[in-house]
């Protein structure tokens, strides 16, 4: 059986538990299409699944972690017939990335720009389709909208930052870091708040922007408290959509605020979802975000690029909250 390179994850802990080793190759099943991983990127999912706090959907790996990749089409399973080996492709997988090939179904691969090289490739797919998915699919953002999007440095922040300007949004970004958010308003964020002890003062910040009237749409990557302020923020009928935990998953709900306002509150998590919601997802991707990338109206956000051998200390970087954007790995 052919081998490949894989970061494997060689037992719950710390990063010191990755290791660099020779692991069987997959093999594409009927409707797949295997892919020569030439970079991946790092996610926050990535490291929570390397302490076993977040396991991969039924059929990934369980010791591989990644969820994005581009590389090249090098087989293809039976009934396919949109590919040829030899595409360049990039797409999200339900685990596995972090190795030198990965099996997907073809459904969720997509064709990226030429002028794009593999590591700016890689470092789009989690946070541009789950921006999109977010504040367009299921927020309804649409132009003249004002928009808070919380984490603004991630590089789901920075690709919500990028299509809320694309699209003639009005973008207010929190972050934890002055230089972050100063950089961030390089990407069209117009306003932005750094997020000290007081939480709530993320409310009072984007009702004095918006003179009062709050925002239409909120993406919040955090949960904990700032739900709690995206949900004060938001105007009638406003619409907020929650991304992640990172700050908590349980704080005081302001019902009265959600009755009152009539507003909407989703949860979004795109790795749990079905073979045909993710399909549909990169197909509203390829739809209208992929020509914004050809045209260089958004563009992927990189704060380093790191070999595979060194995943470790890239997983430390980003617990520590060092990134903004992406950290990109490459074989």
């Amino acid at each position: 059986m052919p081998t490949m390179r894989a970061a494997v994850i060689t037992r719950p802990g710390d990063a010191s538990v990755l290791e660099i080793r020779e692991v069987p190759q997959p093999q594409p099943g009927p409707g797949d299409v295997m892919v020569r991983v030439h970079a991946s990127a790092l996610n926050r999912a990535d490291t929570l699944q390397r302490m076993g706090r977040y396991p991969p959907p039924p059929g990934a790996p369980t010791d591989i972690g990644g969820i994005e990749y581009a590389g090249e089409v090098v087989q293809l399973g039976d009934g396919v017939t949109a590919w040829r080996v030899g595409d360049r492709v990039f797409g999200l997988a339900d685990g596995g990335t972090h190795a030198e090939y990965v099996r997907v179904p073809a459904v969720h691969v997509a064709h990226f720009p030429g002028p794009l090289s593999f590591t700016d490739a890689a470092a789009i797919p989690e946070a541009f389709i789950t921006a999109h998915d977010a504040l367009v699919t299921q927020g309804g953002m649409a132009s003249g909208d004002h928009v808070l999007i919380t984490a603004v440095g991630s590089g789901v922040g920075t690709a919500g930052a990028q299509l809320a300007r694309a699209i003639g949004a009005h973008g207010f970004g929190t972050t934890r870091s002055a230089d972050k958010l100063e950089r961030a308003r390089a990407l069209g964020v117009e306003a932005g708040l750094v997020v000290g002890a007081d939480v709530a003062a993320v409310t009072e910040a984007v009702l004095a922007w918006t003179n009062g009237a709050g925002v239409q749409v909120a993406m919040d990557l955090l949960g904990g408290p700032y739900a709690t302020a995206a949900l004060r923020a938001l105007a009638a009928r406003g619409r907020l959509i929650l991304v992640g935990l990172l700050a908590g998953a349980e704080v005081p709900f302001p019902l009265d605020v959600l009755l009152r306002k009539r507003l909407t509150m989703r949860g979004t998590m795109l790795r749990i979802r079905s073979v045909d919601e993710k399909a549909a997802a990169t197909a509203a991707f390829v739809r209208d975000v992929v020509p914004l990338i050809a045209r260089g109206d958004v563009c992927p956000v990189i704060d380093r690029v790191v070999p595979f051998a060194e995943i470790a200390d890239a997983h430390r970087a980003m617990e520590a909250g060092e990134p903004f954007g992406k950290i990109v790995l490459t074989w």
